[in-house]
């Protein structure tokens, strides 16, 4: 059974930062995809970043310049390092990952940005 463990979320000012983990357990094959979503209260879950196998990623417009996700394949765990955070960035975060091309989601993390 795979499971996804998120870590990381808390409160922060804004202006500040925050390192999500989420680490993967129960499998014997690759994580393939990496992603991270979040949800806002009263709002849809919205894709914020993507790691494939071979490193390569793609973030949400909202968030380039800001945030970097990563990987650490030895570890079965993918980081989303958030900077510069605003009051618009709080939500819980989720971490989605691809193995074999089914899908397992974390239990969410929250994350609140103080004015």
């Amino acid at each position: 059974q795979v499971q996804l463990v998120e870590s990381g979320g808390g409160l922060v000012q804004a202006g500040g930062s925050l390192r999500l983990s989420c680490a993967a357990s129960g499998s014997t094959f690759s994580i393939d995809v990496w992603r991270w979503y979040r949800q806002a209260p009263g709002k849809q879950r919205d894709l914020v970043a993507t790691i494939d196998s071979g490193g390569s990623t793609n973030y949400a417009d909202f968030v380039k310049g800001r945030f970097t996700i990563s990987r650490d394949n030895a570890k079965n765990t993918v980081y989303l390092q958030m900077n510069s955070l605003t009051p618009e960035d709080t939500a819980v975060y989720y971490c989605k990952a691809r193995i074999l091309s089914r899908y397992y989601w974390g239990q969410g993390t929250q994350v609140t940005v103080s004015s």
